[in-house]
């Protein structure tokens, strides 16, 4: 009976091993020129747009409860 619950342990051992290395595997992709025109459009940076960023920062502060945290020195109490 051990000897059974080693070998089904190592079999879920391989295949977990064999999922994570595929799924690493996949987040390594080449992206062609022709790619990179439409992934360095404006509409793909997040900052892009000063005002919509201080609309979204003003309702994740009310949202939180807390006020800094983006790029700026302070730990969130709105002192820094």
């Amino acid at each position: 009976m051990m000897r059974r619950q080693r070998t089904f342990a190592r079999t879920w051992a391989a295949a977990l091993g064999v999922l994570a290395g595929g799924s690493l595997a996949t987040g390594c992709v080449t992206v062609r020129p022709s790619q990179r025109q439409v992934l360095s459009s404006p509409e793909m940076d997040p900052n892009a747009d000063a005002v919509e960023e201080s609309f979204y920062s003003h309702v994740e502060a009310a949202r939180e409860g807390a006020v800094g945290g983006h790029g700026a020195a302070g730990g969130g109490c709105g002192c820094g």
